[in-house]
């Protein structure tokens, strides 16, 4: 018997399927427009899901609506996996066909903004089923967002309790201000991806094409509307606007509300920011350099190339500008490095994260200075703020579970017949939520559609592992979540 009451989640879940059913009308819509059958596959798919989200609403309404700690975690966890559910109708039963096993990948692969994909021929794929695939991503870009600021430092999961609102600190409700703090981080992220549509459209990608990217750009998501990825374009001026909007969409949203209240300082103090960039320049101009020395590479072209596909991983975008594998084993070596860095903590990125990787050196940091001063006492600050033992031993034990899952996903991988390069780089990849791998098979230039039905279910369920930042999934499997 559990011992909580699950009315608030179901109702929460309901809401979103709802959202859910009405986003698919603009594909449908789209797909009417282009005199494509398959806006009656959304048609369906709608009406077949706003009804289980009014249904769900209707069976468990309340007066008011607040959640506690279990119930959070419940709703974190449930609500992605019903929401793709739902979200890989329309790729079942679609003129593309797909398994359930193959439309649950995609639809996961979208939500989680991951970018991985088992559809081939994109260039003639259905406006609808395209612009489905890149919406989905933005959804769950605004879906990320307001996790990493609403919920999950309310659960303290990872030492994302450094991001705790101050009301919520005298709490045990996730609190109003949690969600204004949501919508005004939404208006941020729709300015974004216009900005970025009217840019990309000026950079030569028509209108559809704009779109597209503009929303897997900002929701660091990856899916394109060509097979080849932005290559396809063979244009500078794409690849630049792009980089611009990945590296902004793997920053912490809420500081853009600082930026647009003119408080320009508060952005440009927040330690993530600063190391972030600094990462990103020192690894593309160092790869830059490598490049023009050792392939003969022109240096304009060897820093927008180096640059483009540096920031497309670290941010766990996922577009590709070109196979880098054929830089040979020295670059492939690096991009699967960079492929657990992740952005910065509120943004829509993936993998470990920039502020773990801080609080990490903090910490090290500190041990090296008490090994030759044992007595000295040395603060451990973040931000300005304390870092406390609970939230290092948070930090330490979520990259610990995190290199686990990597290597627990890989050896499932394995076992199911996957080859080596592409079990560890495929693991990686979900768990970090990026997109390509490594190898012939799932690398820049292929996909996962040959790997067999098993190493796709586990490969979605290690995006939604690494997208929920693995505690959250933990503790509702925990038997004892359950007991009152």
């Amino acid at each position: 018997m559990t011992g909580f009451d699950t009315r608030p989640v179901f109702f929460i879940i309901g809401a979103l399927l709802s959202v859910l059913a009405v986003a698919m009308l603009l594909p449908m819509t789209v797909d009417l427009a282009a005199g494509n059958p398959d806006w009656m596959v959304f048609a369906i798919a709608c009406a077949l899901t706003l009804f289980f989200g009014v249904q769900f609403m209707l069976a468990n309404r309340m007066d008011r609506i607040a959640l506690n700690v279990r119930q959070a975690f419940l709703l974190t966890a449930l609500s992605w996996v019903v929401i793709c559910a739902f979200a890989a109708v329309p790729f079942m039963v679609s003129q593309i066909d797909l398994t359930a096993a193959d439309a649950y990948f995609e639809a996961m692969s979208s939500l989680t903004a991951t970018g991985a994909t088992v559809i081939s021929g994109l260039d003639g794929l259905a406006p609808g089923l395209l612009l489905w695939r890149s919406l989905l991503q933005w959804l769950g870009g605004i879906g990320i967002i307001s996790m990493a600021i609403a919920i999950l430092p309310f659960l303290k999961v990872g030492g994302m309790q450094l991001f705790r609102s101050e009301s919520s600190d005298r709490s045990d409700k996730v609190t109003p201000r949690a969600s204004d703090l949501a919508i005004a981080v939404g208006w941020i992220y729709l300015c974004l991806t216009a900005i970025c549509t009217v840019m990309l459209s000026y950079a030569g990608m028509s209108w559809f094409d704009a779109v597209n990217h503009a929303m897997t750009a900002v929701s660091t998501g990856g899916f394109s509307t060509r097979d080849a990825s932005i290559a396809s374009w063979n244009s500078p001026a794409v690849e630049w606007v792009l980089v611009v909007f990945m590296v902004l969409g793997g920053m912490p949203f809420v500081r853009f509300i600082s930026l647009a209240q003119g408080r320009a300082a508060s952005f440009w103090a927040d330690t993530q920011i600063r190391w972030y960039l600094c990462f990103l320049a020192a690894v593309s101009f160092g790869m830059s350099i490598w490049l023009t020395l050792t392939r003969d590479v022109p240096w304009d072209d060897a820093i927008r190339v180096t640059t483009f596909n540096v920031v497309s991983v670290v941010t766990t975008t996922g577009y590709a500008s070109i196979d880098y594998e054929r830089w040979g084993p020295l670059a492939s070596v690096v991009f699967f490095i960079l492929t657990f860095v992740g952005g910065c903590t509120g943004s829509t990125s993936g993998g470990l994260k920039i502020f773990r990787f801080e609080i990490l050196f903090i910490v090290l940091r500190a041990l090296q200075r008490r090994l030759y001063s044992p007595n000295l006492v040395i603060p451990l600050n973040y931000n300005g703020k304390p870092v406390s033992a609970d939230v290092m031993i948070s930090v330490m034990g979520f990259g610990f579970v995190y290199l686990m899952s990597v290597f627990v996903l890989a050896f499932v991988l394995a076992f199911l017949g996957v080859d080596v390069v592409s079990a560890l780089s495929g693991a990686a990849t979900a768990v970090s939520n990026v997109g390509p791998g490594l190898g012939p098979t799932i690398g820049p230039s292929g996909n996962f559609a040959t790997l067999p039905d098993g190493a796709k279910w586990a490969l979605a369920a290690g995006m939604l592992l690494g997208r929920l930042e693995f505690f959250t999934i933990l503790v509702v499997l925990s038997p004892s979540f359950w007991r009152r």
